[in-house]
């Protein structure tokens, strides 16, 4: 199954309103024919720099451009999840060894979220707190974990999401890419469907739009009109950090497509739906019987007192 031309990628980035340099960058790898789709799908990256001065930026552009390249040369490895975090650990090994090389003492290190698809499978890795989403019929669910001190806290029930929106730590993250020798990089899988939309982004938007507003962006718009909108969003409301979006839409008529409605499923986070544990659920056999029992029960109630009233 292919999906060339069923695939509509819009990726921006821009600098914001108080930094004078975008340490963001936004990356991809489209396959230019159905032979090299099968070997490696299609992959999109948006990375989040830190380090001040441009330790940021190169540390971002540097990460992304290894990670397509360890990701495209071994593919021979045949679960393309486990292939792309074998690439994004190759990249910070680089972005380390570039920091020695370099021997300026600049700390340079990225947040990263990056999505491979392989026919109706999307494969969703990330470090540090940009984000990934599930846009599917109005609703948004985001599918990457923030490994961030508030995010931390919240899990803990430390603080509620609501301080965790004002805490003084809100930005400090917890791993990334040329931290450390192996840092943390979850993998998450997601099942898609006609229409479904995969966004990316740092977490410059996200400090300024709320998921429900990304939510009804995207299903307003076209893929680059919604990035466009969304980077004007964060810019008006104070454009504090570089803000980067990938809007990736899924055109693809599949076999589930007509259970469009159901919930999406990530993995590892799974959430069985149950009924409350005090919900009493009756068929209709069941009822008939009992409403029969109840009504016999209600006439010889009014017999027995009718008899004690003759007495």
């Amino acid at each position: 199954m292919s999906n060339l031309g069923q695939i509509t990628a819009i990726l921006r980035t821009d600098t914001g309103r108080v930094r004078d340099h975008n340490e963001d960058f936004v990356s991809y790898w489209e396959p230019p024919n159905r032979e090299a789709e099968t070997e490696s799908g299609w992959l999109y990256i948006v990375a989040d720099g830190v380090g001040g001065a441009d330790a940021g930026e190169v540390a971002s552009e540097l990460t992304s451009e290894h990670t397509i390249n360890h990701y495209l040369e071994h593919a021979d490895e045949p679960n393309w999840g486990q292939r792309l975090l074998n690439a994004m650990q190759a990249a910070n090994s680089e972005l380390r060894q570039y920091v020695l090389e370099r021997n300026d003492n600049s700390r340079m290190a990225t947040t990263m979220v990056a999505v491979v698809l392989q026919e109706n499978h999307a494969y969703i890795a990330n470090v540090g707190d940009s984000r990934g989403y599930l846009w599917r019929n109005g609703r948004i669910q985001q599918i990457t974990k923030d490994q961030s001190l508030v995010a931390k806290l919240v899990e803990e029930g430390a603080i509620t999401e609501e301080e965790a929106s004002f805490h003084p730590r809100r930005n400090v993250i917890l791993y990334s890419l040329g931290s450390e020798r192996s840092p943390k990089i979850d993998l998450f899988e997601q099942t898609l469907q006609k229409d479904d939309i995969l966004f990316l982004c740092s977490d410059g938007l996200t400090r300024h739009v709320t998921d429900a507003e990304i939510a009804l962006t995207l299903s307003e718009e076209s893929p680059e009109q919604a990035a466009t909108t969304l980077i004007r969003k964060a810019n008006e409301r104070g454009g504090e950090d570089n803000i980067s979006v990938a809007v990736i839409r899924y055109e693809k008529e599949t076999a589930v497509s007509s259970q469009k409605s159901a919930p999406a499923k990530t993995r590892p986070f799974i959430v069985s739906a149950k009924a409350p544990a005090n919900e009493m659920v009756l068929d209709r056999p069941l009822l008939w019987m009992y409403t029969v029992a109840l009504g016999l029960a209600q006439t010889m109630l009014i017999f027995l007192v009718w008899l004690l009233l003759r007495v």
